[in-house]
């Protein structure tokens, strides 16, 4: 045995020239096999190389000259594998079938990277009023670039000009940009209050509201120690007048909003512009419809409210009447446990009123009232006329910032330069800080009470602002606005999502139905839609209901009432919902349909078939397309469908297509098969079950 195995080692021993020669033209090839083959251990240095034999054996195509010797050298001696270490470089000519499957990976790699999703479109803030520079800085662009892009569309412009936003949002599109163009005041407004360190404490404005004849024109007289009622027609207050007292070295801005029926939609606007309201109740009369309307503003705004109790110095009066009429409303009193400040007054006898002014102040410590003086000015107009000598003027609440005499401003849709400003005494004054009332003068035209009058860098941009505005409001005129609630429209608005809550005002004949009423509409609420009484009353529909139906956004009910044809041209031209009514059930049952639409409708499922899925075709252009079976029921081109797999719902969405054989179909019934696609879902495979069913929406009951 040993004499037949020595030609074998002579045999490999003269080899192995040979093959130390390949080795060393393909150092890189030879050694991790050899190492595995002929001596592990000596070979582990060797085999930490890495393998990249496989990528390139190919590439050596010599080194299969040696594959004769190779039947020889794979039944080796143990001696001569001993003897003979240098032959480890021989298995150059083993055949290399495992690297073949290394090019694989490669394609797996650039497919990743195809795949890639979409960049987000960029979003660029834009405020109202820009130049063409402005806007190419925005769209990092140079402002000659964009001023050319202009003249393609047409328009001769200079990059200092004032950009219509239509047209910049035409730009906008074209070079895929989302544009967002913020009003002048709204910025002006977010800048002022960007820095907390820039903020300092402002006076309170503070609306007095009641009933008419109740004492709220005595009681500025008392605070001001000066006689308006004087200058009043009848006693009456007219129109809206602001002044300004100082109590305990600080001062306190104060809005005397009319009373009277008639002038309901100024205190409206009060309402909105005030931090605090004091609501005037006459001791000896109680709670009056304009009080409570009054009460209704007051929490539509949001603002806060302070009872003075007035009048206590004539025989009759009954503080704790006017407490529990209060209570009904849903104020109580801090002295009974609840969180509203009252305060028992005379304003005739001047009897409490530093107490008052003292709860005012402390109320507006609790709010923490600031406002920037450093800003651009801002304010609300708070009512404005025209005189026949001046011209027109304008009340002004300035908000932010400091107004001065000479400042360009914007309006609405009037613009103008402050030619002068008198204070609630009649004097002219240069400056009016945050709170300060003033009477401007300086309007091209009369502006609109509620208006905001925002400072602007310089006339001809105010002016450029306006002109755009009264542009835009005159293209937007036919289309007059919405309705904000009405019943038909309830279900839709509900789909929306907008409304979950109807507001109602209701208006009935005789004080009973109004309590049947009141006590019955809120009953209807459920868990999900709340019906809220705005305000309710004896007496017909009349402006004041126009007014807080339009602020509460509220229908208003009338119960064997019919409103005059003047109150209903105001409904028309303010988009009120108004709707009457003689029989009560009627009435509750048109509510509970219109609770039905506003409620989210149910959503009924319906099953219609069962499928398997048994082959997936991936087809160039068209996608992905199932090979299905109908195991049960039916499948539907209009259908919905979930796909199932191993017990789980992948998907829930829509057929992309639906054939049989070749041709299109709307359905296939159980036993046939089909080929379907889905929407929005490529990652079918086989086995998956695929589910059809039908959902229909239902209203509530």
């Amino acid at each position: 045995m040993s004499e037949t195995k020595t030609p074998k080692t002579t045999t490999k021993t003269a080899k192995a020239p040979a093959a130390h020669q390949a080795a060393k033209q393909a150092p890189h090839h030879a050694p991790g096999k050899t190492a595995a083959s002929a001596a592990p251990k000596p070979a582990q240095p060797q085999g930490k190389t890495p393998a990249p034999a496989p990528a390139g054996s190919p590439a050596k195509a010599p080194a299969a000259k040696p594959a004769a010797v190779s039947p020889q050298l794979h039944k080796p001696t143990p001696a001569a594998a001993k003897t003979a270490p240098p032959v480890k470089s021989a298995p150059v000519s083993t055949p290399a079938p495992a690297p073949a499957p290394a090019p694989a990976p490669a394609p797996q790699a650039s497919k990743p990277a195809a795949a890639a999703p979409p960049k987000p479109r960029p979003v660029a803030r834009l405020r109202e009023g820009a130049t063409i520079k402005d806007l190419a800085e925005r769209f990092k662009l140079r402002p000659r670039d964009l001023a050319e892009k202009l003249g393609y569309k047409g328009y001769s412009l200079d990059i200092t000009d004032i950009i219509d936003p239509s047209l910049a949002a035409s730009l906008a599109k074209d070079l895929n940009i989302v544009l967002e163009i913020i009003p002048v005041e709204e910025s002006y407004r977010q800048e002022a209050s960007a820095d907390p360190k820039l903020l300092t404490h402002r006076p309170p404005v503070v609306t007095i509201m009641g009933h008419v004849d109740h004492g709220k024109t005595t009681l500025l007289d008392a605070i001001r120690k000066s006689k308006l009622v004087d200058k009043e027609s009848g006693g009456i207050t007219q129109h809206i007048g602001a002044y300004q007292v100082t109590s305990n070295k600080k001062p306190i801005t104060f809005i005397d909003t009319p009373g009277h029926e008639a002038f309901t939609q100024l205190r409206a606007r009060g309402a909105k512009v005030t931090d605090i309201v004091i609501l005037v109740v006459a001791a000896e009369e109680g709670l009056m419809p304009q009080t409570r309307e009054a009460i209704n503003h007051a929490k539509a705004a949001g603002v806060p409210l302070l009872v003075a109790i007035n009048k206590i110095d004539k025989p009759e009066a009954n503080p704790d009447r006017i407490k529990r009429e209060l209570q009904k409303d849903g104020l109580l009193v801090e002295e009974w446990g609840g969180d509203i400040i009252s305060v028992e007054i005379s304003a005739k006898e001047k009897r409490n009123i530093t107490e008052l002014l003292d709860m005012v102040l402390l109320m507006a410590d609790v709010l923490d009232l600031k406002a920037n003086p450093q800003s651009p000015a801002q304010g609300v107009v708070l009512e404005a006329r025209l005189d026949p000598k001046k011209g027109p003027l304008a009340t002004i609440i300035v908000q932010n910032g400091t107004l001065k005499a000479g400042d360009a401003f914007l309006a609405g849709t009037t613009h103008g330069k402050i030619r002068a400003m008198t204070n609630d005494l009649g004097m002219i004054v240069k400056t009016a800080g945050p709170s300060a009332p003033v009477e401007v003068l300086g309007f091209a035209e009369v502006p609109k009470a509620g208006d905001i009058l925002q400072v602007l860098p310089g006339l001809e941009k105010a002016r450029a602002i306006a002109d755009q505005r009264k542009a835009s409001t005159a293209k937007a005129e036919p289309q007059k606005q919405a309705a904000a609630v009405s019943l038909d429209d309830l279900f839709r608005k509900a789909e929306a999502g907008t409304v979950k809550e109807l507001g109602l005002i209701v208006r009935a004949d005789v004080q009973g139905s109004v309590e049947v009423l009141s006590g019955l509409l809120p009953s209807l609420s459920t868990d999900k839609v709340k019906i809220r009484v705005v305000h309710a009353a004896t007496g017909s529909i009349n402006e004041s209901d126009i007014v807080l139906a339009q602020t509460t956004k509220a229908v208003i009910l009338g119960y064997n009432i019919k409103p005059a044809p003047k109150i209903q041209e105001a409904a028309v031209k303010e988009n009120v919902e108004i709707r009457t009514y003689k029989i009560i059930y009627q009435l509750i049952d048109e509510i509970k349909k219109a609770m039905t639409g506003l409620l989210e409708p149910v959503i009924k499922e319906t099953f219609l078939g069962r499928a398997t899925v048994r082959k997936v075709f991936r087809i160039p252009k068209v996608g992905t397309i199932a090979g299905c079976y109908i195991q049960e029921g039916k499948l539907a081109r209009n259908a919905e469908v979930r796909v199932i797999r191993a017990g789980m719902v992948l998907h829930k969405g829509k057929l992309s297509s639906l054939k049989h054989v070749k041709e299109n179909v709307n359905e296939i019934k159980a036993g046939y098969e089909c080929g379907l696609g889905l929407a929005n879902f490529k990652d079918v495979q086989e086995g998956d079950m695929i589910e059809a069913f039908l959902t229909e929406k239902t209203a509530a009951v």
